[in-house]
C-alpha cells in the first residue's frame, strides 16, 4: 500500500531559508568610489591597449581590439552614469559636486563614450585580419568632437567613419568630462 506524505511547504522553504541565512553571508555594502575608480582604470587599460594598435598597426589583434572596445563599452554608459548616482562624502573621490548639478550633460558623456566603444566593436568585427586603410584616418581628416567641436550623434555616420576616428572622439570625450567633472 503506498505512503502518502504530506510536506508543509512553507515549513520546508522557512528551513531552507534559515540554512541559507546562517551558511551564505551577505555580501558587505561596496564602496562606490572604490568600484568607479576600478572601472575607470579599466577603461583606461583598454584605452591603451587600442591606442597601441593605432601607433603600430602590425600590432592589430581583432579579437584584442575588441575585448578593449568592449570592456569602455560595458563600463561607460549606464554603468557609468549610475557610479555618480550620488556623491556619497569621500576623501578617495576625485569627482566634482557638479556632477549632480549637471546630470544631464555627464550622462551624454558616458552614453558617447559608450557608443564610441560600440563603433570600435563593430570595426573590429569588419575586420578579422590585419588593420586595414579603412580604420585609419586620413591625412588631414578633420577630428571634430572635443569641448567645442561637434559630435557624432547618428548612429550610421558613427559607424561609418574610421575606427582611429572614433578612437580620437572617445579620448576626446574622456579628456572632455575629466576636464568638467574630476578634480585635480
Amino acid at each position: 500500500m503506498g505512503r502518502i506524505i504530506f510536506v508543509n511547504i512553507f515549513g520546508l522553504l522557512a528551513v531552507v531559508e534559515a540554512v541559507l541565512i546562517t551558511t551564505v553571508p551577505l555580501p558587505a555594502a561596496e564602496d562606490v568610489v572604490a568600484l568607479r575608480q576600478a572601472d575607470m582604470k579599466a577603461m583606461a587599460a583598454a584605452a591603451k591597449t587600442l591606442s597601441s594598435m593605432f601607433k603600430d598597426p602590425a600590432a592589430y589583434n581583432a579579437s584584442e581590439f575588441k575585448w578593449a572596445a568592449d570592456a569602455i563599452r560595458d563600463k561607460s554608459g549606464s554603468v557609468l552614469s549610475a557610479h555618480f548616482a550620488s556623491e556619497p562624502a569621500s576623501p578617495q573621490s576625485k569627482a566634482r559636486q557638479n556632477i549632480l548639478e549637471e546630470r544631464d550633460r555627464f550622462d551624454r558623456f558616458a552614453n558617447d563614450l559608450r557608443d564610441y566603444a560600440v563603433a570600435l566593436d563593430a570595426a573590429a568585427q569588419k575586420n578579422p585580419g590585419p588593420m586595414t586603410a579603412s580604420m585609419r584616418m586620413k591625412p588631414g581628416e578633420a577630428m571634430g568632437g572635443g569641448p567645442f567641436g561637434t559630435h557624432v550623434r547618428n548612429e550610421q555616420e558613427l559607424l561609418a567613419m574610421p575606427a582611429e576616428h572614433a578612437f580620437h572622439l572617445m579620448l576626446q570625450t574622456c579628456t572632455t568630462c575629466h576636464a568638467r567633472f574630476r578634480m585635480e
